[in-house]
């Protein structure tokens, strides 16, 4: 099997503020601009290995990584996994794999982890594809339950919080919901969950989105179209991706629509 149509897996040893992380990951070479994928909390890497079938993606060196207390990923202390935390897990693993200028893929956690990446040094990023990133208060409907629904015990919050969301309306939320508790260990979920609402409460994460110089998509799951600033998002110039028959998780839900819009967006940033 040729390298276009297969990732290979790998296992990164890092020490991130003095805590030991051991991160597993996918990877293929290739040439061009390399695709890096980061996913959302309670998901992992293989959420993205389907690149290998995208034709117009093809030949394009990947990585795709499971975040410290997600999927294979391993971490020595898990209240240690905050946002800046995998910001800073991004930077040494894309130092690790020798990626300067990439393409970067987000999804939720994933996208306000590729902001903050893309927003302290923009010049790194050939387009940005947010895949209904945190941009503002509203968008922690997930993150807030660890406020709204505290539990002390974080065994018995996670399994709690499978049951709202599996138990939802929306797209693909018991799909999610049912494989939680084998894709993130419970004492993650906290620091995660409370610095996602402060960065949405106070890290102007709009205003640093519409300001980076960089192509950028906003996807959004067509039960989420009313979101309040899509509207400031347009008129800023971002590229709005409405996926049909879908809430939080296209990758889930309406994965064929999802890679046409990320494979387009790609080709597009690089004059293809």
């Amino acid at each position: 099997m040729s390298h276009v149509n297969k990732l290979e897996a790998f296992t990164l040893p890092l020490t991130v503020g003095g805590t030991r992380v051991d991160v597993s990951g996918l990877h293929r070479g290739g040439t061009g601009t390399p695709l890096v994928f980061l996913h959302g909390f309670g998901s992992t890497k293989e959420d993205y290995a389907d690149v290998v079938h995208q034709e117009q993606l093809a030949d394009r060196p990947v990585l795709a990584y499971d975040a410290p207390g997600c999927g294979a990923s391993t971490c020595s202390d898990l209240g240690a996994v905050s946002v800046p935390f995998l910001v800073t897990v991004a930077e040494q693993v894309l130092r690790a794999r020798q990626i300067d200028r990439f393409h970067v893929i987000g999804h939720s956690m994933g996208g306000l982890t590729a902001l903050l990446l893309a927003d302290g040094d923009p010049g790194r990023v050939a387009s940005f594809t947010d895949i209904e990133g945190n941009l503002a208060p509203e968008d922690c409907f997930l993150s807030r339950q660890i406020f709204t629904h505290a539990d002390d015990d974080p065994d018995a919050f996670l399994a709690r919080f499978a049951e709202r969301v599996g138990g939802s309306r929306f797209h693909g939320g018991a799909l999610y919901a049912s494989s939680l508790p084998h894709k993130v260990r419970a004492g993650a979920v906290r620091a995660i969950f409370e610095s996602m609402v402060d960065l949405s409460e106070h890290g102007k994460l709009l205003d640093r989105f519409l300001g980076l110089p960089v192509p950028k998509t906003f996807m959004y799951g067509e039960q989420n179209n009313t979101l309040s600033y899509l509207p400031a998002l347009a008129e800023g110039g971002v590229d709005l991706a409405e996926i049909s028959h879908c809430a939080h998780f296209p990758m889930y839900s309406n994965p064929p629509q999802m890679w046409a819009r990320i494979a387009g967006l790609v080709t597009q940033a690089d004059g293809s």
